[in-house]
């Protein structure tokens, strides 16, 4: 029962306001930095690292977590508008998406990224 507890303190510790306010911010970061082509999620997580340094621990896992996903999402973004995939897990969105984009139904794709 004591990790159970342990857990429940540490989703009680995300929840709070301040950690999802940096969670929203790392995804916004994220997302601006991921949509150039060439940088992936790991860059983009190396790049604004200094951001982090400022806040308590896990503020700063919250927000890396938030800058990767971001990240991600705007590796897909660029795959599906400019057919640049900017990191290998996105090629087959670059295929596919694109092609979609094309149709006239990128809004699409880029939602269907998004909940992805």
């Amino acid at each position: 029962m004591d990790n159970f507890d342990w857990l429940l303190q540490g989703f009680a510790e995300a929840a709070t306001p301040t950690n999802l306010l940096y969670a929203v911010i790392g995804v916004l970061l994220g997302t601006a930095v991921g949509v150039l082509p060439g940088i992936g999620p790991a860059m983009t997580v190396a790049l604004l690292l200094p951001i982090t340094y400022n806040v308590s621990p896990s503020a700063a896992f919250i927000m890396f977590a938030g800058i990767f996903y971001g990240g991600m999402y705007g590796g897909s973004t660029t795959s599906i508008l400019l057919n640049t995939p900017g990191e290998s897990s996105s090629v087959i969105t670059a295929l596919e998406g694109n092609k979609m984009a094309k149709a006239g139904r990128a809004a699409q794709a880029l939602a269907t990224a998004a909940i992805g």
